[in-house]
């Protein structure tokens, strides 16, 4: 199958996902999770990227992300794949790949769709079991965006600066946002765009992203049944 085309969207937010390769573990412990971040975090740096919301899972990782240039994103997540790849391997002991395929996007295109995937993202570990509440995760944006804690890798989106004059109201407002989780249709919509690499967003936003890249950017009922069965 041929591949999608990527869609270099500068100055739209985009949930981005990577697994690793047959679902297996790409961290064992703390020590990988801290290099993987610091590699985020410098590559994200040295290509205009700003991330705005992650969570890092046994076997996969959720970004949320916004791009300053074309082809910043594919760039960020070469560095990133070389740098950790390399290094996890030399640690472990092992060879070859780490993660499975390209990873996958989905730009992100009104306020609604933010606040859900910025709760999707952080909620991941307390869909998983992992924990009772997000605050309890260390290894996510949460922390940062909703208490306030220094993390070097976070940059605000506009929106999450409009939820407040100062940053503890924003972090008030933003835990608020917690209080109501997504509900199961805002999960599967989310993944099914995630699986399609399909643009969330009105008709309007899609159409415009569609003639940016020359693809198709609206979800496929028909596919997603396809793939859900």
């Amino acid at each position: 199958m041929a591949r999608l085309p990527r869609f270099h969207i500068c100055d739209v937010p985009i949930h981005v996902v990577q697994r690793g390769n047959n679902r297996t573990a790409c961290f064992l412990d703390d020590m990988d999770r801290h290099r993987y971040l610091d590699e985020l975090g410098r590559a994200a740096r040295a290509n205009s990227v700003d991330i705005h919301a992650y969570v890092l899972m046994s076997n996969h990782v959720h970004l949320m992300l916004t791009v300053r240039d074309s082809g910043s994103l594919s760039r960020t997540m070469q560095a990133l794949g070389r740098r950790y790849v390399c290094w996890f391997n030399a640690r472990h002991g092992r060879t070859g790949t780490l993660w499975e395929g390209r990873f996958h996007e989905s730009p992100i295109g009104n306020d609604r769709y933010l606040w859900n995937c910025h709760r999707y993202i952080e909620l991941n570990p307390v869909r998983a079991g992992i924990c009772a509440r997000s605050a309890e995760f260390r290894w996510s944006s949460h922390a940062g965006n909703a208490h306030g804690q220094d993390d070097p890798i976070l940059t605000p989106t506009p929106q999450y600066q409009l939820l407040g004059p100062d940053r503890p109201s924003r972090c008030d407002a933003y835990r608020a946002l917690f209080l109501e989780p997504p509900t199961v249709a805002d999960i599967e919509e989310i993944r099914g765009h995630l699986r399609q690499q399909r643009a969330m967003g009105d008709p309007s936003f899609q159409a415009r992203l569609a003639a940016h890249a020359g693809r198709v950017t609206a979800l496929s009922k028909s596919r997603e049944r396809v793939v859900a069965a």
